[in-house]
């Protein structure tokens, strides 16, 4: 079996060929260690080898792995699941960014109750890029208006655009996907240059990675390439 350490080293290695081959600069892209499940002796491991960032779904659970790793120097947190609004102050207190934002109301909480004496709250807006009735995420006509609205938010750093697209497209409808998420990206960089950075995509997990870099993003989420396959499946929130 291989170890923890082995597996982000190939994960590594083919994010790093996958930029080659795309033309991009070397760096462009980062790993996003998906840790939800996982034990903190997991993210210990993974930290001993060089990865630094991880992304949680469930929140009690994170706040329990923060409070066990919190000797360990170095690691930046990132909220990547549902955001429920009784959560949202935990949340702006404790993590660095958030992928997962969808709509104003969320956003303009992050922004409320963000400490002060903590640097703006990176995140991304989620998107429903194909608008599926059953996934959630803010809708692509919707985008425009969320995005300048958030640029009023005085705690919170607008990054980019995050999407989890239908695992079950062909590999072409896959691209396409990825290629809509960074066009959409690229224009609300144009229409609102005053609303933050906007220069983040956060696309692609174990089994696309390489299809979403040649795309563009910029953050790849990457759990059972990483930790090998997860364990049962429990109920957290």
């Amino acid at each position: 079996m291989s170890s923890i350490a082995d597996n982000i080293g190939s994960v590594t290695r083919r994010i790093q060929k996958a930029t080659l081959q795309a033309g991009r600069a070397p760096g462009s892209v980062n790993l996003l260690a998906v840790s939800k499940t996982r034990s903190p002796e997991e993210l210990h491991a993974a930290v001993k080898a060089g990865q630094t960032a991880f992304g949680e779904n469930y929140l009690q659970e994170a706040l329990d792995k923060m409070q066990a790793l919190s000797s360990v120097n170095g690691i930046e947190w990132h909220f990547i699941g549902p955001i429920q609004s009784n959560k949202t102050r935990q949340i702006a207190e404790a993590f660095a960014w958030v992928h997962s934002v969808d709509r104003l109301k969320i956003a303009r909480r992050l922004s409320e109750q963000r400490p002060g004496e903590q640097p703006p709250l990176n995140i991304c807006l989620q998107v429903n890029v194909n608008n599926e009735a059953s996934k959630s995420g803010c809708r692509l006509e919707a985008l425009d208006e969320l995005v300048a609205a958030i640029g009023e938010l005085p705690n919170l750093r607008l990054r980019g655009l995050m999407a989890i697209p239908d695992p079950g497209q062909s590999e072409a409808d896959l691209r396409l996907s990825f290629r809509k998420l960074a066009s959409t990206l690229s224009t609300l960089r144009q229409n609102h240059p005053e609303s933050g950075p906007l220069d983040t995509l956060s696309m692609g997990m174990s089994g696309d990675l390489e299809t979403a870099i040649a795309e563009g993003s910029t953050w790849v989420r990457v759990g059972t390439a990483v930790f090998g396959d997860r364990p049962a499946k429990h109920s957290q929130s």
